[in-house]
C-alpha cells in the first residue's frame, strides 16, 4: 500500500539536500575497500554495545526533553541500523530495503483496523488485537505469547513488557486492589523468610515484591525504570551536595557523623525544592 506523507524539512534554515539513500551510500562506502578501516572491521556482535549506546543516549535526550540531542541521538541509532544493514548486505542476507520492507508489511498486517476491515473501540482493543496477530505469525518458532520479549531486557523493563503482554491477554486483576493485596502477601512472605535466615527464600521473596511493584506502576501508567532513574538521579544530587559540602569544609567522610551527613542531605533537598 502506498501511503504518501510530507517529507520536507521541518527545520526550514536546514540548506542540506542530502537523503535517506546518501546515508546508506555513505555507510556502504566506510565499508568499501579503501574505506575506514574501523568500519570495515566491524561485524554484528562487535557492534551490539553501540547500538544499546545509542538506544540509551535516545531515552536520556528524551528524558531530559532536549529536542535538540535527540535529533542527533536519533540519527546515531539509524545510523546504527544502517550499519547493520549494510553488514548483512556484503553477506548477501539482506539490505536495508528488506528492512524496510519488512517493516512495511508488518505493520500493516498488524493495523487491520487501519488497513482492513477489522473494528475496534478504543487503544486497548488494538494492543489485544496486536498481541493476537503476533502470536499467530509466531507461534511456530514461538510457543509461547511471552517468547517474543527479549532475553537480554533490563530487568525492570523485562518485568513490566511480561506482565504487560499477559495483561494484554487477559490475565491481569481487574483492578489495582488485586496488585496491592499482592504486594502485601509478598511483603508478609519476605518478613517470613527473613525471620527465618534462610537466604534463597529471602532472595526468591525479594523478587516478588520487586515483580509485583513493576506490575502496580503497570496500574498507575507509570515506567518503573524512568522512576527508578528518577530516584538515582535524586540520590545521587543529593549525596554529591554532601561531597561538595564537605570538601568545602575541608573535612572527609570519616571525621564526620552520620547526623551531620543527614543534616546535609536535608539540606539538600530543601536547596532543590527552593529552585522549583
Amino acid at each position: 500500500m502506498q501511503i504518501k506523507t510530507n517529507l520536507k524539512p521541518v527545520n526550514s534554515k536546514l540548506t542540506s539536500k542530502q537523503t535517506f539513500n546518501d546515508l546508506v551510500s555513505l555507510f556502504a562506502r566506510l565499508r568499501a575497500p579503501g574505506g575506514c578501516p574501523w568500519d570495515r572491521a566491524q561485524d554484528h556482535r562487535t557492534l551490539k554495545p553501540y547500538i544499546i549506546e545509542e538506544a540509551y543516549e535516545v531515552v536520556e535526550a528524551i528524558e531530559e526533553n532536549d529536542p535538540k540531542k535527540l535529533q542527533e541521538e536519533l540519527g546515531d541509532l539509524l545510523g546504527q541500523v544502517i550499519f547493520h544493514a549494510q553488514i548483512a548486505r556484503e553477506a548477501g542476507l539482506f539490505g536495508i530495503q528488506e528492512v524496510i520492507a519488512g517493516q512495511m508489511e508488518k505493520m500493516t498486517r498488524r493495523h487491520p483496523h487501519i488497513f482492513a476491515k477489522t473494528k475496534v473501540k478504543d487503544a486497548a482493543e488494538v494492543l489485544l488485537n496486536w498481541e493476537e496477530i503476533k502470536y499467530r505469525e509466531k507461534k511456530k518458532d514461538r510457543p509461547s505469547a511471552l517468547d517474543g520479549v527479549p532475553k537480554h531486557l533490563p530487568a525492570l523493563l523485562k518485568a513490566h513488557r511480561i506482565q504487560d503482554k499477559a495483561a494484554r491477554l487477559g490475565f491481569d486483576w481487574e483492578h489495582i486492589d488485586g496488585a496491592f493485596a499482592k504486594l502485601e502477601e509478598e511483603l508478609e512472605e519476605f518478613s517470613r523468610a527473613y525471620a527465618g535466615g534462610r537466604k534463597k527464600e529471602i532472595t526468591d521473596e525479594l523478587g516478588d515484591i520487586l515483580f509485583t511493584l513493576v506490575n502496580l506502576s503497570r496500574f498507575l501508567n507509570v515506567d518503573p525504570e524512568g522512576a527508578l532513574r528518577g530516584t538515582i538521579d535524586k540520590f545521587t544530587s543529593r549525596f554529591q551536595h554532601i561531597e561538595r559540602s564537605l570538601k568545602k569544609s575541608k573535612k572527609s567522610f570519616k571525621e564526620v557523623s552520620l547526623d551531620e551527613m543527614e543534616a546535609l542531605w536535608q539540606q539538600s533537598k530543601k536547596i532543590k525544592k527552593g529552585k522549583r
